[in-house]
């Protein structure tokens, strides 16, 4: 109502200022052309009513509208419950997603439990809300299948006749004698000398990093023998 007093009064007020224009120029205008101005303002007059008429009545079918909204608050409730959740529950949900979200990203393992710590919020009922859907059932799972768990370092216990060269060589190791080198350095607080190990002694094989991969593979396929005399 505000709004429909406050635009009465501008168009009056306009009209009132053009008569007032019209007024002082009066003496100077013949019959005519008052006649004419009359005519103009009494139009421009009828059109500025009609404006207000329509304007009045926008306001009130907005006013309408917004007195038949549905309180938000009450819209997330029946949300909730449509898939038999509270706001404490939603709460409750909301945190174990930010929790586990956060243990992937950190590749916090082993990686199995993850996946069915994921697997179970999937199941529950309020992954379906809008909030939870995607993050859930795929970019959490997105996540959960780029991790890509490291080889774990393997525990080699020397025995009468290894060199680093065959431990390296080994199938269940590198298959690459000329990557010896990695187990010297992982172990030098145990080696003093590359060539001189000793039964029993218990070295770490790290797994070969993709660059190692390359650089060894490479001197392999390089190497020639010396030709037999």
């Amino acid at each position: 109502m505000k709004l429909t007093k406050s635009l009465v009064y501008f168009l009056s007020l306009l009209f009132l200022l053009s008569l007032s224009s019209f007024a002082q120029d009066e003496k100077e205008m013949t019959e005519d052309e008052w006649q004419a101005e009359m005519t103009r303002l009494t139009a421009k007059k009828q059109s500025l009513e009609s404006e207000i008429q329509t304007l009045t009545a926008d306001i009130e079918n907005l006013t309408t509208v917004r007195n038949g909204l549905q309180d938000p608050e009450d819209c997330i409730d029946e949300l909730y419950a449509l898939v038999g959740a509270t706001r404490k529950d939603v709460d409750n949900f909301r945190n174990a997603v930010n929790e586990l979200d956060g243990k992937i990203k950190r590749k916090e393992g082993p990686k199995p439990d993850r996946q069915a710590d994921l697997n179970a919020l999937k199941m529950n009922k309020i992954s379906a809300l809008p909030e939870f859907f995607d993050k859930v059932h795929n970019k959490m799972q997105q996540a959960l299948d780029a991790w890509i768990d490291a080889p774990p370092v393997i525990s080699y216990s020397v025995v009468r006749g290894d060199c680093l060269w065959n431990i390296a060589k080994k199938k269940e190791h590198y298959g690459n004698g000329f990557a010896w080198p990695v187990i010297y350095k992982a172990n030098r607080d145990k080696i003093k000398n590359p060539d001189l190990i000793y039964p029993a002694q218990v070295f770490s094989i790290p797994p070969l990093t993709q660059d190692e991969k390359a650089k060894y593979e490479k001197l392999r396929s390089n190497y020639k023998p010396a030709p037999v005399q």
